[in-house]
């Protein structure tokens, strides 16, 4: 029984037996996946189109909101790199809006056409096909120098490439959103890293100075719990600002809220918005907490007639000025000695604000102000 052998294949010649615009075009889809920015695929996108539709010229153009931002091309001559038009002013906004490819092949027998952009340009004829038709946000032009209508089969590969371009810029834009969630994690990490030793050592310092100031273990406990419930509230302020920068008023606000604060009568608050870093916003909680307290025991809050007024500015000389003012309250001593919240109003707020803070004990009340220059942490809203 005869037998006919198995014929053998030459992968070479069925190589060669592929027409080279599709082999273009197939190379060109493998590019595309592996492209890994907007950049990336606007280089594959402006030679390979050019070769594939074999037009003198072709521009990559992404949607900008409202805009058209032409942001690569390959041409035998200039066209509009780097430029933005209205969506409306131009072919490749017209392609976009009417989610279809525009087929020209005379630019200056179409309305849609700007014709005084064109002029100084080699364009004759053009394609202009959206990429991700159902929603575009890209679109790709095919320019010629002559005149000439371009075949359906040309047509048909440039938006096939268009279709590719659309799969490779969600795939990009995927791939950066991830970038920026991983970076954006790692960040947020090293942040809370950050505040929690910041916490820790606020806590530490809190404990150590209550304790070391302290007649009793029950005065020792009054005060360290008051104290890290400032602490607490502080935080709770940054925490609704998602750690961004407070407002001064905010901060006076928070502290004196256990004591009545502005809604009471008892004190009042003016000045211009003031922002304050987290840390300087911190540190002024914890004074503005400790004059409070002061007030509370011996000054204008343990008086029914007794009031506090602050008052802050920005000077000529660009420096920030803020006076704690207690007046109805009875009459006032300086203490013997200074306790950790007098150090922490005075030296501590000295240091942190690279200004100086005083304090006064008038007989009709105390004045407590602060003279610093702005900075990061203390600067104009």
């Amino acid at each position: 029984m005869n037998q006919t052998p198995y014929a053998t294949v030459d992968s070479a010649s069925v190589g060669q037996q592929i027409d080279g615009a599709l082999l273009t075009l197939i190379e060109t889809i493998e590019a595309l996946a592996s492209a890994g920015t907007v950049a990336d695929i606007a280089a594959v996108v402006r030679s390979a189109a050019r070769r594939i539709s074999g037009a003198d010229g072709v521009a990559f153009v992404l949607r900008d909101d409202e805009q058209c931002w032409y942001l690569d091309e390959d041409a035998i001559g200039p066209l509009w790199k780097g430029r933005r038009f209205p969506m409306e002013a131009c072919i490749s906004g017209w392609a976009m809006l009417n989610r279809k490819t525009a087929v020209i092949p005379d630019i200056y027998l179409d309305e849609r056409v700007p014709h005084d952009a064109y002029r100084p340009t080699f364009v004759k004829s053009l394609v202009m096909t959206p990429v991700r038709p159902a929603d575009p946000l890209a679109a790709i032009g095919a320019y010629w120098a002559q005149e000439r209508n371009p075949t359906a089969e040309e047509v048909t590969k440039l938006e096939v490439i268009a279709r590719a371009t659309a799969a490779a810029l969600e795939s990009a834009r995927a791939r950066a959103s991830l970038q920026e969630a991983l970076e954006r994690r790692e960040l947020l990490l090293h942040e809370l890293d950050h505040r929690m030793k910041n916490t820790l050592a606020a806590a530490h310092s809190i404990t150590r100075q209550t304790l070391r100031h302290a007649d009793s273990a029950e005065a020792f406990a009054e005060a360290f719990e008051r104290r890290l419930m400032a602490l607490s509230r502080a935080h709770e302020l940054l925490t609704q600002e998602s750690w961004g920068r407070a407002s001064i008023l905010q901060v006076l606000e928070a502290a004196l809220a256990p004591f009545g604060g502005a809604e009471s009568g008892r004190a009042t608050l003016s000045g211009p918005p003031i922002s304050l870093s987290p840390e300087t916003a911190v540190d002024l909680h914890m004074a503005f907490h400790e004059l409070a307290v002061n007030a509370a025991k011996y000054g204008a809050f343990s008086d029914a007639e007794g009031q506090v007024d602050v008052e802050w500015s920005i000077g000529v000389d660009e420096r920030f000025h803020l006076t704690w003012r207690e007046s109805g309250g009875p009459p006032v001593t300086p203490p013997k000695e200074r306790g950790f919240g007098s150090r922490l109003i005075q030296s501590g707020m000295s240091v942190r604000l690279a200004g100086k803070a005083t304090m006064r004990f008038e007989p009709e009340g105390l004045i407590y102000e602060i003279d610093a220059p702005l900075s990061v942490g203390l600067a104009k809203a």
